[in-house]
């Protein structure tokens, strides 16, 4: 069963509510984006209605720093029952695992991934969008808004190390610096922030794991209303890949963050003939080809951050993995990265002369 993407009401009023700031009236951003006022009264939009809106709300402003304007302010509203959560987790790190296992709660145009480092880690945003492309307003109000909620869920001002865009600069440079107060480059590989791992593993200061865990309860209530029964075997994914940076997740506490007891988790599982030790090992996989692939980080921490005690544990399922050494397989990457970039510049070359007029 394939679900309608689609979006919650708190984030289409953080759109309208910041052109409303910028002086243009909800119902002049509506009529733009071709809907209607009793569009409101819905729980949620389809994606396409939001991506309709953001272009409508940038036409109507005039302002090349909408997005970043609009992300920059949001707070606890834009996050509807998410909000919550985010204030009473542990860390800002375990925060974002929030974020990525909700993220349905709030908009289906993305999700986060953690790229980690050894002293930093890359807060990386993959969009998802319909039928119509997004805005890329959209894209700089999200990294916006990651500096804003990290901002109020520490309670004290985050400046990023770093902020990267996949798409050319729409506005003026200072608007970035404004906003981000780091350095910020366009036309890269992803679009994501980097912060500090001191920054992410800080202690929140309204950090209550009893409260956490009736908001959990609720939101796992909500996302069940989102999602078939059939999404049971996602939704594990997904909290296995959002846990794996902090602790080896185990099935218990699966069980607690998906508000069920862990017998009935056992029993659904059997049901799907899905394996916890088989998904959580699938992940570290897939999280140990990313770190190898897109980072220079020793093989020793890349094993401990997967959760492996020794080094020699990491080897041995790697190669069971892969059939390689983290080593070799690394190495092996490099050399098809150069192959493609050595290829694509004769191709460029190639091209130049093809079309260089005759001498």
């Amino acid at each position: 069963m394939t679900l309608q993407a689609s979006v919650s009401m708190s984030w289409i009023n953080t759109v309208l509510a910041a052109a409303e700031r910028m002086g243009v009236a909800r119902a002049q951003v509506l009529a733009a984006a071709g809907l209607e006022h009793e569009d409101l009264s819905l729980e949620r939009w389809p994606i396409d209605h939001i991506a309709r809106l953001w272009r409508a709300a940038v036409q109507c402003t005039q302002d090349p720093g909408f997005g970043l304007k609009a992300g920059s302010l949001v707070g606890p509203a834009s996050f509807n029952v998410v909000s919550f959560l985010l204030q009473s987790a542990p860390t800002l790190r375990a925060a974002i695992g929030i974020v990525q296992q909700y993220q349905r709660l709030i908009s289906d145009g993305g999700r986060f991934q953690i790229i980690a480092q050894e002293s930093s880690s890359w807060v990386v945003y993959h969009p998802r969008q319909g039928t119509l492309a997004f805005s890329p307003h959209q894209i700089e109000a999200v990294l916006a808004a990651v500096v804003a909620f990290a901002s109020w869920v520490t309670a004290q001002p985050i400046t990023p190390m770093r902020v990267q865009f996949s798409q050319p600069a729409i506005g003026p440079v200072q608007g970035y610096r404004a906003v981000f107060r780091c350095p910020v480059e366009f036309e890269q590989a992803f679009s994501g922030v980097l912060l500090s791992n001191a920054t992410l593993d800080m202690a929140l200061p309204q950090a209550d794991a009893q409260l956490a865990q009736m908001h959990h309860q609720y939101a796992q209530a909500r996302l069940a209303a989102l999602s078939p029964p059939q999404a049971l075997a996602q939704q594990l994914r997904s909290w296995i890949a959002a846990q794996l940076p902090v602790a080896v997740p185990s099935r218990s506490h699966a069980a607690q963050a998906l508000g069920l007891s862990e017998r009935t988790l056992a029993r659904r599982m059997q049901s799907q003939g899905l394996d916890f030790s088989s998904l959580v090992d699938q992940a570290r996989r897939d999280a140990a080809l990313q770190a190898l692939a897109q980072s220079t980080r020793s093989l020793a921490d890349i094993g401990q951050s997967l959760g492996f005690a020794e080094p020699s544990t990491f080897w041995r399922a790697f190669r069971r993995w892969t059939g390689q050494t983290p080593a070799a397989w690394r190495a092996a990457q490099a050399t098809k990265a150069a192959g493609a970039a050595s290829s694509g510049a004769a191709r460029g070359a190639a091209t130049r002369l093809r079309r260089a007029p005759p001498a």
